[in-house]
């Protein structure tokens, strides 16, 4: 009967999942403006009139993790007490960093600072100033913040899936709250929301990286950039990543990630090399001291609300939504390890590499456009996909670092599609940790089929119509990972508590006791 029932909700939420997901396309196919201006309104209100509660709910998401972490519940493992690590640390490392934004870093490392050097949130615009307060911001929009949200949403899924033998489901989080609720429509309302955030980010994500394909080519080969050409690279990678996933964890998506992180690697090392390495050494030692240091100002700092609006609430709602998929994956992967250790591997590690990546590519992109007087700011001024291309011409051996940088974009995405793709099919089978194929490969080509249904229909606009309404998506979201929280926190103190017969024994001996005296 339990397995008639569970099967039955997988369904549902499938059913009604993929219905919105096509009644949505649809819509957006037949009346394209109608669905931008709802978007943009929505998005408006949001980040103009609600950005406050983004800032609060992500720095409290932030004290939440160092508290569990560092507190007796820390022990707990993310399964039972005798389980043991599935992966190495460093397999362990590169999926958690691979499930996470491998292409928001390459598209951004070079374009934002240099954007935010024209114009920063409060410093004299293309200044040393500027430059100083362009790299603190990125490091607070790359660094801690999008970690610590991706661990709690991991959180709840890994420690109740692992420890109490729930379902890998994101409602599965709030049992201690709503109780048998879970397994009805609030349950379902929240699978679905999750599946909706995660397909509409990931075809962002599709669109914004063959976007940058595309502009890679028509920058260093001089090819056109058209709309046919743009669906025929998402086609192209949506058959790679749906193999990928098809695979499963140990084969497709370890081999991607490996691929990504050795292939960043020699990047890193050959643009600190060649890119200004003592420019790059003292930018960092000069800026990131001062974003540890401003950390908690700078997470409730409101004075510019135009810039914080524009950029910092847009990152933490961007974040958000892609916390159902980025923590279901980073739990899936963290099996049998401790919820300290889960929580501080996830914050500090990738965020770490991303550090050093952010300090490398920024610090190499300032130095190289003083030294061409201008060049890297007119390329991200002229179009900000083709500035780590521009970067990249400065430096030698451009003919071998440009395809490959094309292709590590290639492989970042395919990261970040590949397990998008993996939770999808876990979300709409009811949880189920080895999702069939064939609903692997149904979500993978989904996912591709959306983004070029989308694309055709209103071209390359319409991307930033998607990723607005996987940003609307994460408000609700939002509550969600805050109820999150509390239902974590009263069943870790369960976890503590005396049972039932020890409570009595405990009382039938003070009893004694009493009793002698």
């Amino acid at each position: 009967m339990e397995n008639r029932v569970k099967g039955k909700k997988g369904k549902e939420v499938l059913v009604i999942s993929a219905v919105i997901v096509a009644a949505f396309v649809l819509f957006g196919a037949i009346f394209p403006e109608q669905l931008k201006f709802g978007a943009d309104w929505l998005f408006s209100v949001l980040t103009q009139d609600f950005g406050w509660f983004y800032l609060f709910t992500v720095f409290g998401l932030l004290l939440f993790a160092l508290y569990v972490a560092f507190s007796r519940y820390g022990k707990v493992k993310l399964g039972k007490d005798d389980d043991k690590p599935e992966f190495t640390n460093f397999q362990w490392f590169t999926m958690l960093f691979g499930g996470g934004m491998g292409i928001g870093l390459v598209f951004w490392s070079v374009a934002e600072p240099i954007m935010d050097y024209m114009s920063p949130p409060s410093a004299t615009p293309e200044t040393t100033a500027a430059m100083y307060e362009s790299m603190k911001t990125m490091f607070f929009h790359w660094g801690f913040h999008p970690w610590v949200i991706y661990a709690v949403a991991g959180l709840g899924l890994g420690y109740f899936a692992f420890r109490k033998d729930k379902p890998f489901l994101v409602s599965s989080a709030l049992e201690p709250l709503i109780g048998d609720k879970v397994h009805g429509p609030l349950g379902k309302a929240v699978d679905i929301l999750a599946v909706f955030a995660t397909i509409f980010g990931v075809a962002t994500s599709l669109g914004l990286g063959a976007s940058q394909i595309v502009g890679g080519l028509g920058y260093v080969y001089g090819i056109e950039s058209t709309t046919a050409l743009t669906c025929i690279i998402i086609a192209i990678i949506t058959v790679v990543f749906t193999i990928a996933t098809m695979t499963g964890l140990q084969k497709g998506i370890q081999l991607v990630a490996d691929i990504k992180i050795w292939l960043s690697i020699a990047f890193m090392v050959f643009i600190f090399l060649f890119g200004g390495a003592v420019f790059i050494c003292d930018l960092f030692t000069n800026t990131f001291g001062g974003y540890l240091g401003g950390i908690i100002t700078k997470s409730l700092w409101l004075e510019n609300k135009s810039f914080v609006s524009g950029w910092t609430v847009f990152y933490w709602a961007w974040w958000i939504a892609w916390a159902p998929f980025c923590g279901q994956f980073v739990a899936r992967v963290s099996k049998g390890r401790s919820i300290r250790e889960y929580i501080l591997a996830v914050m500090l590690l990738p965020a770490g590499f991303g550090f050093i990546w952010l300090a490398i590519y920024g610090g190499a992109a300032f130095n190289l456009n003083e030294i061409t007087g201008g060049l890297i700011q007119a390329a991200v001024g002229n179009d900000y996909t083709t500035g780590l291309f521009a970067l990249l011409q400065q430096l030698p051996v451009y003919a071998l670092t440009a395809p490959l940088a094309i292709a590590l974009i290639a492989f970042c995405f395919l990261g970040s599609a590949n397990s998008a793709t993996y939770v999808l099919a876990m979300l709409t089978s009811n949880g189920d940790m080895d999702p069939s194929k064939k609903l692997r490969a149904g979500w993978g080509i989904a996912q591709g089929a959306v983004t070029i249904v989308c694309i055709i229909v209103g071209g390359t606009a319409i991307l930033s119509i998607l990723q607005t309404v996987s940003i609307v998506a994460a408000f609700p979201y939002m509550f969600v990972m805050i109820f999150m929280c509390i239902a974590i926190m009263k069943a870790l103190r369960l976890e503590f508590e005396p049972e039932p017969a020890a409570k009595a024994k405990k009382l039938k001996i003070e009893e004694k006791i009493s009793e002698v005296k």
